[in-house]
């Protein structure tokens, strides 16, 4: 049975470990679609809970993963809104972030496939004119969020999602 914004529920068997990150797809795609505008609140975690089936510790960590990339800002007591362009630009995405972003969408859109090396954190280092632990944040970022994974003393590679 598929949910709005086209989510479907994970089976019994997945486990919470990688719910948060279909959720935090999913509602990126409303976000973007427009069904949640800009300036506008999303629902409550408890309805998100209940049309995502997770706990609230799973949305709750999605819902952080969408406000670390600029798209959401929480104001305690009022709940979650989308990002408009005014309040974006107030609060500038750390260079780590839109590193990391830029990187995901890459591997989002099939550019960077399952088993392809990411390049060394010198090279990014000096393609976005950042220091090396600039590069390594973005990095973890990416390995956090469960998209690549590290061989020592070989790189960082994309993972098969």
């Amino acid at each position: 049975m598929t949910r709005p914004g086209g989510w479907t529920p994970l089976a019994p068997r997945t486990t919470a470990w990688g719910a948060y990150k279909s959720i935090v797809v999913a509602i990126r795609a409303r976000i973007t679609e427009g069904e949640f505008a800009p300036g506008s609140k999303l629902p409550s975690e408890a309805a998100l809970c209940e049309q995502y089936e997770v706990s609230r510790n799973t949305l709750r960590r999605a819902l952080d993963e969408l406000a670390a990339e600029g798209l959401l800002v929480t104001q305690p007591g009022r709940g979650r809104t989308v990002v408009d362009g005014i309040e974006a630009s107030h609060t500038p995405m750390p260079q780590y972030r839109s590193m990391a972003a830029e990187l995901r969408a890459l591997i989002e859109s099939g550019e960077l496939a399952p088993g392809d090396p990411l390049p060394s954190e010198s090279a990014l280092a000096e393609r976005y004119g950042v220091a090396r632990g600039t590069a390594r944040h973005a990095l973890a970022e990416l390995e956090g969020a469960g998209l690549i994974e590290s061989i020592h003393g070989k790189g960082r590679f994309v993972l098969d999602r």
